[in-house]
């Protein structure tokens, strides 16, 4: 029940004790008044009334997959490869990136650091697996593998149904300065994503998202902006990332379409002797 329905409603007196048959009779007392309730203050009120006003997350996700060009636009793709640079703020480390991803779900990210080396992360539409300095070759397993498919659909910015078992429109609120939308987002596997829509532009403009980590479960938080279009697509070239403390800076460059070979996902020698 609503604080304004509790409010329109009154107490029911309470009925008077009775009289000792020796005492006198009394002229009965009124009966109390129940206290008059509060009224909410104006600006409460209107925000109870903006956030029941909320659109629907499914109408504020179709209103961005319009923004960015469409739903025929991004069907109209099988694969797509993304160059660019990364910036790692504190150890000011800079390392060119290049990002690729195919249908339905196959993804590879490779990051030259230059002297330190190179670091890849990847999905092959089975396996997940990296290959850096530091770690050497590892195979993804478990829940960590469960997410790295959720994050490798190729056409993700759909946000089908079938991905969630839940989408509501939390708030209207501030994000990086702009107002937005607060979209919850419950997969199927587990887990929440929380993502923040343009009110004005309806672009996407960051996220805040839990995935598992050799360390355990970390939240990241994602910025996005400078959007471009490459082809018919809508892009954003600028993500801010943190996550447990270290913050990212990426920025694309570049994207071609459907250009990618199959073999560019196919796991190096190294990860494919940890396949059993």
């Amino acid at each position: 029940m609503s604080a304004a329905t509790l409010g329109a409603q009154t107490a029911q007196p309470s009925t008077p004790p009775k009289q000792a048959p020796s005492a006198p009779k009394q002229a009965p007392s009124a009966p109390k008044q129940a206290p008059a309730a509060s009224k909410p203050a104006p600006a409460a009120k209107e925000n109870v009334a903006e956030q029941a006003d909320l659109p629907s997350a499914r109408s504020i996700v179709d209103r961005y997959v319009k923004a960015i060009g469409g739903r025929a636009a991004i069907l109209a793709h099988t694969s797509s490869h993304a160059t660019g640079t990364i910036t790692m703020s504190g150890a000011e480390i800079t390392g060119a990136l290049d990002v690729y991803g195919a249908r339905p779900a196959k993804s590879l990210q490779k990051i030259d650091l230059g002297g330190i080396g190179v670091v890849y992360e990847a999905f092959d539409g089975v396996h997940g697996w990296s290959v850096s300095p530091i770690t050497g070759p590892m195979l993804t397993q478990g829940k960590e593998l469960e997410e790295k498919k959720f994050d490798a659909d190729f056409y993700s910015d759909l946000h089908e149904e079938g991905r969630y078992t839940s989408m509501k429109t939390v708030e209207k609120t501030m994000f990086e300065g702009r107002p937005c939308y607060k979209v919850s987002l419950v997969r199927k596997e587990g887990g929440e994503d929380t993502e923040f829509f343009d009110v004005e532009t309806g672009l996407r403009a960051g996220a805040t998202l839990t995935r598992e980590s050799q360390m355990g479960p970390m939240t990241i938080t994602q910025v996005h902006s400078d959007y471009k279009k490459f082809g018919n697509l809508l892009v954003a070239t600028t993500m801010k990332q943190s996550a447990m403390g270290v913050e990212q800076l990426l920025k694309i460059t570049s994207i071609e379409f459907d250009t990618v070979p199959p073999s560019t996902f196919d796991p190096p020698t190294q990860i494919k002797a940890l396949i059993k």
